[in-house]
């Protein structure tokens, strides 16, 4: 039963690995490892320490994303400035916002409440 432990426990330290090399590629980690991915989701729903890691590796990956971002927008890239502005500076007013007329052909929309014998027009 040990062997079989440490075995397993071998074969979860090089999914790790792998994991961060592919960036959290699952398929392509699974592939290198020679697991089927079936059980590297039996070992993040039973191995908190499996789980914690291959959660940092989702931050890793998230890292790697932002600095290609991050170098787009260095190299002129106008679609990732304005995708950076409405992300990240939407306290300094970049940020799109949707208004709505309520009006009906220029004319303010009414609405009349009846509370008991009183007619409220707003």
């Amino acid at each position: 039963m040990e062997r079989l432990n440490n075995k397993t426990n071998n074969k979860k330290k090089e999914m790790i690995e792998a994991l961060k090399k592919s960036l959290g590629v699952v398929t392509n980690a699974c592939n290198k490892v020679g697991i089927n991915r079936s059980t590297h989701y039996d070992w993040l729903k039973d191995d908190e320490w499996y789980k914690a890691e291959c959660l940092d590796i989702e931050d890793i990956a998230i890292d790697f994303v932002e600095s290609k971002l991050h170098q787009s927008i260095n190299n002129g890239s106008d679609t990732a400035i304005i995708f950076y502005l409405k992300t990240k500076a939407k306290k300094r007013g970049y940020i799109e916002r949707q208004e709505l007329d309520h009006t009906t052909k220029g004319e303010a929309i009414k609405q009349v409440f009846k509370i008991g014998d009183h007619t409220i027009e707003l």
